[in-house]
């Protein structure tokens, strides 16, 4: 005798109570001080409060700030990250061999948070999963919009700010829809699902 149910008896389960709840009703569902610890240690990561969780279609990227480097930025960062400002933007300009650019929230790089940031240039490299800011022709223009680097550009050394580096999964930025042209502009491109601090996990 079979136990599998039929499609007009699954239809009459009831739906667990967390089915329709929004993202930020379900963490306060809770979790176990020994669960959430053992979370962020499984991110591997030097300092928590310094590191983000970037969730992509494709899986999971950490990268890992330098608030030594370019304090101001990544207190903003970190700011933004924490209001939920990149949840659901687009990576609207990647260009193979290159880099991906997000941040914009008009998802055609016009767009900001309202927030000019004051350049802070470092001796850093742009190598392969560097995360430097994006900026309009003034130095000081810089606000939400950030790229990561597919390869070394030494070019952009000095010019923008590097404020950390990818340390896990930069083969999902590899894996993200490419545009076209020199624009490098992306038709329908894929989006930031959520960024986190992990000391807030």
């Amino acid at each position: 005798m079979s136990n599998l149910l039929g499609k007009t008896e699954t239809k009459n389960i009831a739906k667990p109570a967390t089915k329709n709840l929004e993202n930020k009703d379900t963490k306060k569902l809770g979790m176990s001080d020994t669960r959430a610890k053992k979370i962020k240690h499984s991110y591997n990561v030097k300092d928590a409060e310094n590191a983000i969780l970037l969730k992509t279609k494709y899986g999971d990227v950490l990268i890992e700030m330098w608030p030594d480097e370019a304090p101001n930025h990544v207190k903003r960062i970190k700011e933004l990250v924490r209001e939920g400002f990149y949840n659901g933007l687009k990576f609207h300009r990647v260009i193979d061999g290159f880099m991906a650019q997000a941040g914009c929230p008009r998802g055609d790089g016009t767009g900001g948070s309202g927030k000019k940031l004051k350049a802070e240039f470092n001796r850093n490299r742009h190598v392969r999963g560097t995360a430097s800011m994006a900026r309009a022709m003034n130095p000081d223009s810089a606000d939400s919009q950030f790229f990561i680097c597919y390869n070394d550009c030494p070019w952009l050394d000095g010019q923008y700010t590097i404020w950390g580096q990818v340390t896990s999964g930069m083969e999902f930025i590899d894996m993200l829809k490419k545009g076209s042209g020199q624009s490098g502009m992306v038709d329908e491109p894929d989006e930031i699902i959520s960024m986190s601090i992990i000391a807030d996990l």
